[in-house]
């Protein structure tokens, strides 16, 4: 086989399902954007600046771990099907597919992407020669019952804590499907950001460069050149903050004056008032014990973990419960 992609999410059908999105976050209070609309080809590139900035701590510290990590899980694992959720480029997955030694594996990347799919999958290819790609080009949320059986023994990633962008009842949904991909002896490698020090949180999303500021804007860009609407980025200021109470950072974009923005393709119009917010992202931060509960709640049992000296993130390696189990997760996790 080598390469195979199946398409379940056109540019048509992202359109259709983009436009109820943004009828629905912006027509309800408050307002708001889901966040995976950030990611046109200028938002890829602004969170490849932000992934470098000194205050972002998440990837260079998750990517440290994987290092690490890497030779030791894949030799212990011996997996013969790695599939990927949000892939993106693949850059994190080509260090755990070089750490298996050559053997042959098939590599399910799913992700809504084609363009970037296709060519994370060319680079792997022409490096790998034992390596075969069968990607699902969708919504992750939407599209894993189309990952193709497992070829042996699975390991699942999701990483970069994108798993904090849902809110408690998705993310518990996504895991549910999540464990339906797995067997007995398949595992989950799921990368959490940790709960810390306020200041560090807010300053990961308030970055002394603007970057965040103007990534933040660029999700109103995708919406003007997708659904024809004629917002003003500029007229919006970028607020972050650390909601305690809820554990997780939240992003707005907080309107600079009163103003009134027309969205062609679904006839919907906005009147802001000055200081009215649209909120564009949560990114939900996690402890060791709200990490085992969230997995409990999915079927999912830790069974090791592994973060930082400085306990900034965590990278977790979970497995299925048997369907019967109902006994907690051993305290070694």
């Amino acid at each position: 086989m080598r390469y195979r992609i199946d398409v379940h999410a056109d540019a048509h059908t992202r359109l259709k399902a983009m436009a109820e999105d943004v009828r629905r976050g912006l027509g309800g209070r408050p307002r708001s954007l889901p966040p995976k609309y950030f990611y046109d080809a200028a938002g890829s590139q602004l969170f490849d600046e932000i992934t470098r900035l000194p205050e972002y701590y998440l990837t260079r510290t998750e990517e440290a771990l994987l290092k690490a990590l890497a030779p030791t899980l894949m030799r212990a694992l011996t997996p013969a099907d790695v599939v990927e959720l949000g892939s993106g480029f693949s850059l994190k997955t080509r260090r755990l597919l070089a750490a298996r030694g050559g053997t042959p594996l098939r590599y399910t990347p799913v992700d809504v992407d084609e363009t970037t799919v296709a060519a994370s999958a060319a680079r792997l290819l022409a490096e790998d020669p034992a390596l075969d790609v069968h990607a699902v080009i969708g919504d992750f949320e939407r599209h894993l019952p189309h990952v193709p059986a497992p070829t042996g023994r699975r390991l699942v990633l999701f990483l970069g804590s994108t798993i904090g962008n849902l809110d408690p009842t998705a993310r518990c949904a996504l895991l549910a499907q999540v464990r339906g991909l797995l067997r007995r002896g398949d595992r989950l490698l799921l990368g959490v950001d940790l709960v810390k020090d306020h200041a560090a949180l807010e300053a990961a999303y308030n970055d002394a460069a603007g970057v965040t500021a103007e990534f933040n804007r660029n999700i109103l860009r995708v919406v003007n050149r997708s659904l024809g609407a004629d917002f003003q980025p500029d007229a919006f200021r970028h607020h972050a903050f650390y909601n305690a109470a809820e554990q997780r950072i939240e992003m707005h974009l907080v309107s600079a004056r009163a103003q009134r923005v027309h969205i062609r393709a679904i006839d919907l119009t906005l009147r802001l008032e000055a200081s009215e917010t649209i909120w564009t992202e949560s990114s939900y931060k996690f402890t060791r014990a709200s990490t085992r509960a969230m997995l409990a709640g999915a079927g999912l049992r830790p069974v090791a973990w592994h973060t930082d000296a400085d306990e900034r993130f965590a990278l977790v390696l979970a497995a299925p419960r048997s369907r019967a189990a109902s006994a907690p997760a051993s305290r070694a996790a």
